[in-house]
């Protein structure tokens, strides 16, 4: 088996701009799904 792991051609700065725009993602349906539940138990 060849277990050599190749190495990632994007950048540390491409890296962590898309890791930060998944969390952002996250984030935001986080706040929108707790936003549509709060609407929700009030009416």
């Amino acid at each position: 088996m060849n277990d050599v792991q190749q190495p990632d051609p994007r950048t540390p700065q491409q890296i962590r701009r898309s890791r930060n725009r998944v969390l952002a993602l996250s984030l935001a349906g986080f706040v929108v799904l707790v936003f549509f539940i709060s609407i929700a138990k009030m009416s």
